[in-house]
């Protein structure tokens, strides 16, 4: 993971956003401390990447319940030697999909091939970098590098607006009566450089309020 930021940095960074656009303040004044790039995440890179996938589209005591059953056909630690012996047939009795099972599959040979050297992913600074080789690999989307870089890496400029809960928090923080498309608040995003991480947080903050 990337140096960790201080709550005094953070709390820097959100004053900035708010400066740049005061319709934030209020989900700000309602929320925590923004928490992207504060703590070190807990997995390993690669098995947070396995988290990633086996989250796409689903709730997250889904995701959870999956991902548990997975450790424990992995017998308590998602490496990539475990998982490329773990069978397709036994991932889908977990509950995974065809899909991310192949996409499982492909992220533990990618690393038994030397291919993507996933532990050491923190060290590349330039974000495009890490996306261009994460994506590169059968099933890994934009999404699951996103949310990837901002809670394993830390990093503080990703801007998912991809993400249906990003763009449903821009909504509603601004008032808007239109769904906003994933184009037009890519360009909303530019002016919120180097801190997108920061505002796309803020944005699921918004939905998660009454």
């Amino acid at each position: 993971m990337s140096g960790k930021i201080s709550a005094q940095k953070m709390k820097r960074i959100v004053a900035d956003i708010c400066a740049i656009d005061p319709k934030f303040i209020r989900t700000v004044e309602e929320s925590p401390l923004c928490t992207v790039g504060r703590s070190a995440g807990e997995s390993s890179h690669f098995e947070s990447l396995v988290e990633s996938v086996i989250s796409q589209q689903l709730a997250i005591k889904a995701a959870d319940t999956i991902h548990a059953r997975l450790v424990s056909l992995a017998k308590g630690k998602v490496t990539p030697p475990r998982i490329a012996k773990i069978s397709l047939e036994d991932l889908r009795a977990a509950g995974v999909s065809g899909a991310k099972a192949k996409t499982i599959h492909g992220l533990a040979r990618a690393a038994l091939d030397g291919e993507i050297s996933f532990e050491e992913l923190h060290l590349i600074e330039n974000d495009q970098e890490i996306f261009d080789q994460l994506t590169s690999l059968w099933g890994i989307g934009p999404w699951t590098v996103d949310m990837f870089m901002m809670f394993q890496l830390g990093r503080l400029d990703v801007w998912p607006t991809g993400d249906l809960g990003v763009r449903r928090g821009w909504e509603k923080i601004h008032r808007l009566k239109e769904q906003i498309e994933p184009k037009t608040l890519e360009i909303k995003g530019e002016r919120f450089r180097p801190h997108r991480s920061v505002v796309a947080w803020y944005c699921w903050r918004a939905v998660d309020s009454n």
